[in-house]
């Protein structure tokens, strides 16, 4: 090979490098701006993600202008078949694909898409799979107002597609509070180790203060570990958070059976274990998904939910027990110790299914 020849084969490597490595991570890129009356939403796809799809065996063809008319058409119904965008009653808006141009310089194609908004929204949710064939492909999508402000800025992967944004001001904070609100309320009834955990606290009955100081130390506790779990200052693996959960429920129907008059322990107990349970919350609220730019309302609304539904067990939960104790005087303490080991047993059980499915 002569020196001239091997010249060339170099320089022909050292620029095909930067085209090989460039794709190494599929991406998109997705900028929506959100008006009183319309969503539009620009959108870029890589050459090299969108040509396969298409069964296009040239994905530069896609950057010159009259190869990419003739596969407009198919390349706007891939995408808005992948691509969904929804007003805060779950109504799907009609995208259409208003146009597509080359973008040479990011190595990709940008759909500008548009739908009307029949009335203003206080939250629009946004959902990408926009290649799914490749698991590690991602969207970036940054979100503004009609003032140019960013609203957030998400990445969507195949773990985590859709995302829900909120308008700024108070229609966005009522919205971030209906929403998260109804999760907390959703997820204390779900989650039976949490239920059992305050009926335990529950079955000693006492005053109607003593009642509420058990509930609010239990509260105060959880909030504290969910705000520091969710903001990321502290994080523990579920793995390590459930089977612990589990133990709490086991601890309080032994401390139960072993309970004496004039004791009362629950106070101090309800605040140990409530940091335990917070984590537990912010686990659940992490796979539900925050909004960045409304953290602090989610979590305010998240927690009301939360002590809404505690409330209710209590107001459930108490009336029953004082009634046992006047009308069976007898039975109550009967009935104490058998819930007392029924807690016991099932928190054991908990605790060993978590243990062994997650090691």
């Amino acid at each position: 090979m002569t020196s001239a020849l091997r010249a060339s084969v170099l320089v022909a490597l050292l620029l095909a490098a930067p085209a090989a490595s460039a794709h190494d991570v599929s991406y998109s890129f997705a900028d929506l701006r959100w008006s009183s009356d319309r969503v539009e939403l620009s959108v870029t796809v890589h050459r090299d993600d969108a040509a396969p799809a298409l069964g296009i065996a040239t994905p530069e063809s896609l950057l010159v202008a009259p190869f990419l008319a003739r596969d407009a058409d198919r390349l706007s119904t891939l995408i808005r078949s992948r691509l969904n965008v929804t007003a805060a009653a779950g109504e799907a808006l009609p995208l259409r694909v208003e146009r597509i141009e080359p973008r040479p310089e990011r190595r990709g194609v940008c759909l500008t898409l548009a739908a009307p908004l029949r009335a203003p929204t206080p939250r629009i949710g946004v959902r990408a799979a926009l290649f799914p064939e490749n698991k590690r492909h991602e969207t970036f999508l940054n979100v503004y107002d009609a003032r140019g402000r960013v609203l957030a800025q998400e990445v969507l992967t195949a773990e985590r597609p859709g995302v829900d944004v909120y308008a700024a001001g108070p229609q966005g904070v009522l919205a971030v509070l209906r929403t998260f609100i109804g999760t907390g309320i959703h997820h204390i009834f779900l989650g039976p180790d949490h239920v059992l955990f305050i009926v335990g606290l529950l079955l000693l009955g006492g005053s109607l203060g003593r009642v509420v100081r058990v509930a609010t130390s239990f509260t105060l506790a959880h909030s504290i570990t969910l705000a520091l779990a969710v903001l990321g200052v502290v994080r523990i693996p579920s793995r390590i958070i459930e089977p612990m959960i589990a133990l709490s429920v086991v601890y309080v129907g032994f401390e139960n059976v072993r309970a004496r008059p004039g004791t009362d322990w629950r106070t101090r107990i309800a605040f140990a274990f409530g940091l335990i349970h917070g984590f537990g919350f912010a686990s659940v609220l992490r796979e539900f998904g925050l909004p960045r730019g409304s953290l602090a309302w989610s979590l305010l609304g998240f927690n009301l939910g939360v002590e809404a539904g505690q409330v209710c067990i209590v107001l459930a939960v108490v009336p029953v027990l004082a009634a046992l104790r006047a009308g069976w005087p007898r039975l109550a303490p009967r009935a104490l110790a058998l819930g007392s080991w029924g807690i016991v047993c099932t928190g054991s059980v908990w605790f060993l299914e978590r243990i062994f499915t997650r090691s």
